[in-house]
């Protein structure tokens, strides 16, 4: 028969694993929301979680999912400093969404090139064709369609990774063309000791494989990363300039809802163009 005393030693056993179980799964949900949390903030380059957002094909297209897209820690404000930028240009941006990658239309043996014609400057970058087919072929699809046209770079990190973060077309750091892409070139020679050297483009992801959508970083200095988001350009002497000119004016307080850390600069694409040469 069991006593009182053993009773009261196995109720007292029985509440502290419910105890437990319970801090278990607290931590579980507290991963899980600050995974979520990282991914808007941008907490590694780029991410963790994916979010996503509807937008709407023009011309009758189908509602179809953007995958949002974020890289590293969310920088600490630094002091505002004059505008270095000029006033965008008239227009305003496409909402387009595809269902999925558009075909391989490019040649992976030829040389392209985009330019970025920013309020701030152009920056030019060298595409990787044959190293990132999929990305470039995508990118010379989507500035064809001037889906990059009048969009904002809407995140600007300057500690912890030193990076430009533009191609959302709702500027939020949730928006993307409504598919995704593979992953490519994450054995790049230049991606040594898990940096990111300055003057690198790559695609921004949630952290998972094979999200990488529209929307990408250029890096104004060495940053540490993971060789996890798909290296596919390098910027011009020139565009390096304009960047970190971009990069010395600063960044804004972390937007509430977003998270995103807004250039102090206007930065936006006013025209983005991929050129064969």
């Amino acid at each position: 028969m069991v006593s009182q005393e053993q009773r009261r030693r196995q109720l007292a056993r029985e509440k502290f694993l419910r105890q437990q179980q319970r801090r278990t799964e607290a931590r579980r949900k507290a991963r899980l929301r600050n995974s979520v949390i990282a991914s808007v903030l941008g907490v590694v380059v780029i991410g963790s979680v994916a979010l996503y957002t509807t937008g709407v094909m023009k011309n009758g297209g189908n509602d179809k999912k953007n995958t949002a897209s974020d890289v590293t820690p969310s920088a600490s404000p630094t002091s505002k400093a004059p505008d270095p930028c000029a006033k965008p240009a008239a227009g305003s941006v496409k909402k387009l969404s595809w269902k999925k990658e558009p075909a391989m239309t490019i040649d992976t043996s030829a040389n392209y090139t985009m330019k970025l014609a920013t309020t701030c400057g152009d920056i030019d970058v060298a595409l990787k064709t044959a190293a990132a087919p999929h990305t470039v072929n995508s990118f010379n699809f989507l500035a064809g369609q001037g889906f990059f046209d009048h969009t904002k770079c809407h995140r600007l990190v300057t500690s912890g990774i030193y990076v430009l973060q533009c191609g959302d077309p709702q500027g939020t750091g949730m928006g993307g063309p409504g598919y995704t892409l593979p992953d490519e070139n994450l054995k790049d020679k230049s991606l040594k000791k898990n940096t990111y050297p300055a003057g690198t483009v790559a695609m921004a992801n949630t952290g998972q494989k094979h999200t990488g959508g529209s929307q990408f970083f250029l890096v104004y200095k060495d940053s540490p990363l993971p060789p996890q988001y798909t290296p596919f350009g390098t910027i011009s002497e020139a565009g390096m300039k304009v960047l970190t000119k971009i990069a010395a004016a600063g960044a804004q307080a972390a937007d509430p809802t977003s998270g995103n850390t807004p250039p102090n600069a206007t930065v936006v694409i006013n025209k983005a163009t991929v050129t064969k040469s």
